[in-house]
């Protein structure tokens, strides 16, 4: 089991930026791969980002290719997601996401365990 709990989310205006942290206390953090999703209010989720265990590749939505940053750092047990030039479209509920597989998915009932999310709301 792995628990997962968001933060950072908050209100920004449109340009600003934002770093959105996911803790997940654990022995085996650095073997999951860790990604990030997004739900807006009707719509159903979606893939953001994603980085692999080991070496570090990421993966990321076209929709924020160039804007968002994921990283980790496995001392820490933490995933981050860095968010600049935020547009009106990125608001959502962004959650947190673990997957014990070894291969990068995007869909999301591939990966299993989940944060309960935090919320980014982006004014213009």
């Amino acid at each position: 089991q792995m628990q997962l709990v968001e933060s950072g989310g908050g209100l920004v205006q449109a340009g600003g930026s934002l770093r959105l942290s996911c803790a997940a206390p654990g022995r085996t953090f650095s073997t999951y791969v860790m990604g990030w999703f997004r739900q807006a209010p009707g719509k159903e989720r979606e893939f953001v980002a994603a980085i692999s265990p080991s070496n570090r590749s990421t993966y990321y939505a076209d929709s924020v290719k160039g804007r968002f940053a994921i990283s980790r750092d496995n001392a820490k047990n933490t995933v981050y997601l860095r968010m600049n030039t935020l547009k009106a479209d990125d608001t959502a509920v962004y959650y947190c996401a673990a997957d014990q597989g070894f291969i990068v998915r995007t869909q999301g009932d591939a990966y299993d365990y989940w944060g309960q999310g935090t919320q980014v709301t982006v004014s213009s």
